[in-house]
């Protein structure tokens, strides 16, 4: 099971315990840079996790330092660190080196397979740090090297949409399924639906994206969780709670989870609740989006010195995620 998990820590990353790095070997002016692993709660998500994470990263670090030249070993290390990044929300610090470990790939001299999945990781960082027409930009390049792969085409659909390219969006992700159907394209799938107005397949391809997930993972909660989302916006409130219990009951204090359920009492009127779950989301990991919800309660409640205090803080947080 733990093999498994670390299988699929790698694979899919193509977003409290006091713990940090502290035997990582010594970095060399001729070592590559490599973000330090922040400490984080060990309570968020299933047991073990935690340590497997470490310890993956202490063997990949001595891998990269032992043979600079081990461009696999530098690219297990980037995807680990996308996954962590995600996982505890400290994107600020993961993505800007992450994607220094990745230009150093693309730089060397890799081999076609090395270069096309640097360039895959490379655009997905740039969606998540919002540069959508370079993270289009990268994935039209790595498209280049290997058009038989699915994972470019998930950020093609994900560029695409954020930048209002609705028809190649679709095109993408007809492509991108057509090659693997399974969670990323699935959910791609959905997303697009729910932007046509077709509900109804919008969950039905949110269904079969968590089925085709592994139970536990983020990204299987990811997707159990904007399955939830999709039912609250159309006032399923039953089946999203639903969604959203399983989520944590699958994957133990996931910030996500308890955020959306703290949404989901504050529309039904449970304000004194929905603040304790927000409150465990944000302590939980630095989300901005955890922090405007709390702000906008706040507002509301006539507590502009509070909201006041916490806009600043969302302010920090944006120029720390740039």
């Amino acid at each position: 099971m733990k093999n498994v998990l670390l299988y699929a820590l790698i694979m899919l990353a193509s977003g409290v315990l006091t713990w940090q790095c502290q035997d990582t070997p010594p970095q060399t002016e001729t070592d590559v840079a490599i973000p330090a692993l922040l400490e984080r709660s060990a309570g968020i998500g299933p047991d073990g996790e935690l340590a497997q994470i470490q310890s993956m990263y202490r063997e990949l670090v001595s891998k990269v330092r032992a043979d600079p030249n081990d461009l696999n070993a530098r690219l297990n290390l980037a995807e680990l660190l996308m996954q962590e990044a995600r996982i505890s929300g400290e994107h600020g610090h993961y993505y800007p080196g992450i994607l220094t470990l990745l230009e150093t790939v693309v730089t060397e001299k890799p081999n076609p397979a090395q270069k096309y999945r640097a360039l895959v990781d490379k655009a997905s960082v740039q969606m998540s740090l919002h540069q959508f027409e370079a993270a289009r930009a990268t994935a039209t390049e790595a498209v280049q090297i290997n058009p038989n792969e699915a994972s470019i085409y998930g950020v093609l659909v994900d560029a695409n949409v954020e930048l209002g390219h609705y028809e190649q969006a679709v095109e993408m992700a007809d492509k991108m399924v057509s090659i693997r159907p399974d969670i990323r394209s699935y959910s791609r799938i959905s997303y697009l639906r729910e932007i046509y107005g077709q509900v109804t397949g919008a969950i039905d391809a949110m269904k079969l994206a968590v089925s085709a997930g592994y139970p536990g993972m983020e990204q299987t909660e990811w997707a159990r969780l904007n399955l939830g989302q999709l039912y609250l916006r159309y006032g399923m409130i039953d089946s999203a709670r639903l969604q959203f219990q399983l989520a944590l009951s699958a994957r133990p204090n996931y910030p996500f989870a308890i955020a959306a359920m703290a949404g989901l009492e504050a529309l039904q009127g449970n304000q004194a609740e929905a603040d304790r779950l927000i409150d465990q989301a944000c302590a939980l990991i630095p989300e901005v989006g955890f922090y405007v919800e709390k702000a906008k309660w706040e507002k509301e409640k006539g507590n502009v010195k509070g909201s006041g205090a916490l806009t600043k803080e969302i302010l920090a947080m944006l120029a720390d995620d740039e």
